[in-house]
């Protein structure tokens, strides 16, 4: 018996054009804890709610291995959260993760990403969340995906309307002792399925399919 017989999604692999995204080993989560470290984002910017990034990088670096860590031992049915290292050509660029909860009642997920700050505005981006898409639609029978941006995120933002989400109204959160204002957007079965996007491969899938609830 080895890992992957208790934890299949380690041998689970999403593909496109240029990316691989899978769960990483521990060394491979080093080298990704290094790339947060060394920024994912220009100075001044604040593109997340939980303001992880502003961290110092050795605690930056820290929080990307633990909060790994905790998504894999949290796992249920009920509430999952898929964390993926991205590669290209076996070099890591970042993460990315596809959440739900009671999703085999409700068949919703969120994602969430980021990318070394040297990987960014290359499309990589749109290329990694099509391959989560691809896996919610076509894999597991999401019926919508959902994302949250700040209205100034234009990169996030950028991404959605790419792959053809649609407004969803807007949410009010605090950070800093300041109120922000983020759009919530939605990506519809019909919607998702109309709209052009890179092929996508999936293997390893099967034997985690209960993990999802599927």
């Amino acid at each position: 018996m080895v890992l992957e017989d208790h934890w299949p999604l380690g041998r689970l692999r999403l593909g496109t054009p240029r990316l691989e995204l899978r769960q990483p080993d521990d060394e491979e989560l080093a080298a990704l804890a290094e790339v947060a470290a060394a920024g994912v984002h220009h100075p001044g910017e604040r593109p997340y709610l939980t303001p992880w990034t502003d961290l110092p990088p050795r605690q930056r670096a820290l929080h990307v291995l633990q909060r790994h860590w905790s998504r894999r031992g949290s796992w249920s049915v009920d509430a999952w959260t898929l964390e993926l290292g991205v590669f290209h050509e076996q070099r890591p660029l970042g993460m990315v993760a596809l959440r739900a909860r009671d999703f085999p009642v409700l068949r919703e997920v969120r994602t969430e990403s980021w990318l070394g700050l040297d990987h960014h505005r290359r499309g990589l981006g749109t290329e990694a969340r099509t391959a989560l898409l691809h896996l919610a639609f076509e894999e597991l029978g999401a019926v919508s995906a959902v994302s949250e941006a700040f209205q100034d995120n234009a990169g996030s933002q950028g991404v959605s309307r790419k792959l053809g989400y649609r407004h969803d109204g807007t949410t009010r959160d605090v950070l800093d002792g300041r109120a922000v204002v983020s759009d919530r957007l939605r990506l519809d079965r019909a919607d998702w399925q109309r709209t052009p996007h890179a092929p996508v491969t999936v293997t390893g899938l099967t034997a985690c399919l209960p993990f999802f609830g599927c």
